[in-house]
């Protein structure tokens, strides 16, 4: 094969046609008169070249008779497929229209939204799996709060969630649940669990003056009556009323300190505990509480679940609060009572049941890391009326006529104002739920109307003097604060916060944790402490994340003065919480990771501020401590039945280290709220 030889740089060759310079994006006028292809070439395309024709190029005229589409109208045909989307008017899967700046960004923005699980749908949630176990994780706030595969390991040490000699005695304790003894069918007689008469109103008086002002579940004057007769006479009660007064019981005592169990009672609180944790599980078995039809029944069990969730693992908890939601729906707890023609005294007890029950499975279900709400959509319970105790009783023909002001219903009600407003507020999803907004202005809009009915309402008739009052001051304004916060969340989860909107939520933030420790250290409300200790406010977790994250890796943002302040609250929340040093609750492990992490990246920004907080001190104390056991753990772990300590241990705290366990992402975090009323907040 001869190959054609290449010609050297220099040498001559006949010129050819000149190169063109540039393409037209039309036909000229020559080829678009005869129909023919045009090459655009210019100055003279092909066609002309070979027919010696003048190649005029002249742009063609606007089309006519179509609409420009602008920008506008782009964006609001997305936010038309958003809404018939949420109302169920048109099919999810369907393809959305993207706006020009969703093309820009990515990705379409989210509605503003005050929900813990705005973000959470079908796909959003993740399943952690090793060895034949696996466990579903629903919502970004759990992922981006350091759960991760680690927390499998975990399971079989959740049951030492609590911490001290009351919770290894429970452990002993051959079945470790109610739910568990109903199915082995077991019975026991209690008659030598009961206490003295002397001692069962002495529990009964602590129970009324601790727990009922903020439960309100019973009815004092009828509930006082049983107490009295069990009291007296333990054989002849009737196995519904034993479940109660044992719930009464033991609550009481969970209430107490153990000062006052010994000077009081005469017995240490974990003995107290202990027995009287047995009694209330073996009455509950005893009186078929599974297949129960009867309220007093399932008034017991939620007053034994209220306590309980600081004793039991989270996930045995959200299980047993499933059961209590399943016996609610079985007798019609969600139902109104007028609806369903019952008496007006039966009507308001259910009414008092029904919110606290779903308040408990709402966190319950967070603190499992499993959202499962109970839609509005399949209830229509009133809210309890605005009456004291004595207002009401059995037997009763007429409703009682609400009061203006102050009454035993204070500190319940003004928690069931500001749960309506997350749940009903906004925009309605397809689900029901209520919540979400368009625009942030919508929602500040919405968020001054719940703010005026609370404070009109109830807030206006308060006396700080009060403990119940203050009380309900500080959980109604926290939860309108949280809503707030919650606004500048959805922000930085649509990318779409400034640096202003950042510093704000930071000072809703601090404002939040302030009113946390205000509750902790006034000394009128200890009687109250066994519901303050593990955050009863609302938008406390969410307050804690974003802090420790805006130390973390927002600092920048913020101000000297800004970060000064942000450390020193969260001393202080160490100082009120010391059941976050210990506790083996899955969120209390990841902030006390997160904790550290946030610290050292704060002294490697700030070298000069070497000196560690006392509660940063004793972090780390602990963890070296947790090391220490899980080493000796670990070297026994050739033997059957081993155990692992799980916490921070072979976490690396260094802020720095590109192996870190978990990347916080304060932009994309699921900033939405623990959903008040329904799902979490205050018991």
């Amino acid at each position: 094969m001869n190959y054609p030889t290449i010609a050297p740089a220099g040498a001559d060759r006949r010129p050819g046609p000149p190169l063109p310079q540039r393409m037209m994006g039309y036909s000229c006028q020559a080829c678009a008169r005869r129909k023919v292809k045009c090459d655009k070439v210019v100055p003279e395309c092909g066609s002309c070249r070979k027919s010696s024709a003048e190649c005029v190029y002249e742009a063609p005229p606007p089309r006519g008779g179509k609409r420009l589409v602008t920008r506008d109208v782009l964006d609001k045909l997305a936010r038309y497929e958003r809404l018939l989307k949420q109302h169920g008017l048109l099919d999810s899967a369907a393809p959305v229209v993207e706006t020009p700046s969703d093309v820009a960004s990515g990705a379409a923005k989210e509605p503003i939204s005050i929900h813990w699980s705005a973000t959470v749908g079908q796909g959003e949630g993740a399943v952690i799996a090793d060895e034949g176990k696996s466990r579903y994780v629903d919502g970004s706030f759990w992922r981006n709060i350091g759960v991760g595969d680690d927390q499998l390991a975990s399971d079989d040490e959740d049951e030492q969630a609590g911490t001290g000699q009351i919770a290894m005695q429970m452990r002993d304790l051959a079945v470790s649940d109610p739910l568990s003894d109903a199915l082995l069918g077991t019975r026991q007689t209690l008659g030598h669990y009961h206490p003295t008469a002397e001692a069962a109103m002495i529990l009964w008086q602590i129970y009324a003056e601790n727990i009922e002002p903020i439960t309100k579940i019973l009815h004092v004057p009828s509930t006082r009556t049983v107490i009295e007769q069990v009291a007296r006479d333990p054989g002849r009660a009737k196995p519904r009323d034993e479940c109660l007064v044992f719930s009464v019981y033991h609550f009481s005592v969970f209430s107490m300190t153990e000062d006052e169990c010994m000077q009081k009672l005469g017995q240490p609180r974990a003995e107290l505990m202990s027995s009287l944790h047995f009694a209330t599980r073996q009455a509950l078995v005893n009186a078929s509480f599974l297949k129960t039809t009867e309220l007093t029944v399932l008034q017991a069990f939620v007053l034994f679940l209220l306590p309980s969730r600081y004793t039991y693992d989270a996930h045995t908890h959200w299980i047993l609060t499933g059961a209590a939601v399943r016996i609610g729906q079985r007798i019609g707890l969600h139902r109104d009572g007028t609806k369903l023609g019952l008496p007006a005294f039966e009507t308001e007890i259910r009414r008092r049941l029904f919110y606290p029950l779903l308040s408990l499975d709402g966190i319950a279900s967070q603190m499992a890391g499993t959202v499962v709400p109970q839609l509005p959509s399949t209830w229509d319970v009133e809210q309890p009326l605005n009456v004291n105790d004595d207002q009401i009783w059995p037997g009763m023909t007429e409703t009682p006529t609400e009061q203006k002001g102050a009454t035993d219903m204070m500190f319940r009600l003004s928690r069931t104002c500001i749960g309506k407003a997350f749940v009903k507020t906004g925009n309605i999803q397809r689900d029901g739920l209520g919540g979400f907004f368009d625009e942030a202005a919508e929602a500040e809009k919405a968020i001054q109307e719940a703010e005026r009915e609370v404070e009109e309402n109830y807030l206006r008739y308060c006396d700080v003097v009060n403990p119940l009052h203050f009380l309900s001051m500080a959980l109604a304004r926290s939860g309108i604060m949280a809503m707030r916060q919650r606004v500048y969340h959805s922000k930085m989860r649509n990318k779409t916060a400034t640096d202003a909107d950042k510093r704000d939520a930071l000072q809703l933030a601090l404002r939040i944790l302030d009113t946390d420790h205000a509750v902790c250290t006034h000394a009128a409300t200890s009687k109250f402490r066994w519901h303050t200790q593990s955050f009863f406010l609302w938008g406390m977790w969410d307050s804690l994340t974003f802090v420790l994250n805006s130390l973390w890796k927002d600092s920048a943002v913020f101000t000297a003065s800004d970060v000064e302040a942000a450390w020193s609250r969260m001393s202080q929340v160490y100082q009120n919480h010391g059941e976050m040093f210990d506790s083996k609750q899955t969120i209390n492990v990841a902030f006390r990771k997160l904790t550290l992490v946030a610290w050292d990246a704060h002294q490697q920004r700030c070298p000069s501020q070497a000196l560690e907080p006392a509660f940063i001190c004793t972090l780390r104390e602990r963890q070296e401590m947790r090391r220490q056991r899980r080493a000796a753990q670990m070297a026994e772990a050739t033997t059957p039945g081993g155990t692992f300590d799980t916490d921070m241990l072979s976490w690396p705290s260094d802020a720095s280290s590109s192996a870190s366990p978990f990347d916080f992402n304060v932009d994309d975090a699921d900033w939405t709220f623990w959903d008040g009323l329904l799902r979490g907040g205050a018991q």
